[in-house]
């Protein structure tokens, strides 16, 4: 299946478990010159953007070690050019939810870890 068909399954499934954690999602794979956000999510007190990685399981690395600091730097950048064309009181985040999936889409079950304030 095409990776990045899998990688939007995967972005759908982080908005939902989202969703069900009273976040509102503002707006999903925003995109730049500079870069990418998976998620744009707000709760009462934030604007958290959030970077979803996908993967089978953690044998190799635990998914958030994919987000290296060059990734990170990106993301931030990509969430300022946001801010600036979005106006929010709210106080922004950075997330990171590792989605761990052994047979992806056909997954029976699926663990999800949210990484809030991942980037400090």
């Amino acid at each position: 299946m095409d990776k990045r068909l899998i990688g939007r399954w995967g972005e759908q499934v982080a908005g939902d478990y989202l969703k069900k954690k009273h976040y509102k999602i503002v707006a999903m794979n925003f995109s730049c010159r500079g870069g990418e956000i998976d998620l744009i999510a707000e709760n009462r007190k934030y604007i958290v953007f959030v970077e979803v990685k996908l993967r089978k399981n953690a044998d190799f690395a635990q998914a958030k070690e994919f987000v290296t600091r060059a990734k990170q730097e990106r993301i931030i950048q990509t969430a300022s050019l946001w801010l600036s064309q979005n106006q929010c009181e709210l106080q922004p985040r950075f997330d990171v939810i590792e989605i761990y999936a052994p047979d992806g889409q056909h997954s029976k079950s699926i663990r999800i870890n949210h990484i809030e304030n991942a980037f400090e």
